[in-house]
């Protein structure tokens, strides 16, 4: 698996419901942008795939790769034209999150807002469920 491509942010979402949806991961308008202008000029990619790893102060933190074809135990997310895969260990964490891309004059980022984390290190970068 190929280095992650972007920074990704993780904000815990406090007294937010879970609401039943079709897929585990949705999407805003913004990230699909981002997402179709990552993967214009890069046909021999299907989509992104969305992973979670051991990392920082927190415990865990997401990965988002290029991805050339689905694994089978991966899920895959649809939504306007765009697939986002999400590998197996990161399944449970995602179940009703969304993902937003984001971008200020410092930074431009994916941030998962998801409401499953119980704690986030002071940067952002690591959560814990």
């Amino acid at each position: 698996m190929s280095a992650s491509m972007v920074r990704a942010t993780v904000r815990a979402v406090s007294r937010r419901k879970i609401l039943p949806t079709r897929a585990a991961l949705t999407l805003t308008p913004s990230a699909v942008n981002k997402i179709k202008i990552l993967l214009q000029d890069k046909p021999e990619y299907i989509g992104l795939k969305v992973g979670v790893r051991t990392r920082g102060c927190n415990g865990l933190t997401y990965t988002l790769d290029y991805t050339k074809e689905m694994d089978k135990s991966d899920e895959e997310v649809l939504q306007d034209g765009v697939r986002v895969f999400i590998a197996k260990k990161a399944q449970l964490t995602l179940l009703g999150t969304e993902m937003d891309f984001v971008e200020t004059k410092l930074s431009s980022e994916f941030v998962f807002n998801n409401p499953n984390i119980k704690g986030t290190c002071g940067c952002g970068e690591s959560f814990n469920i």
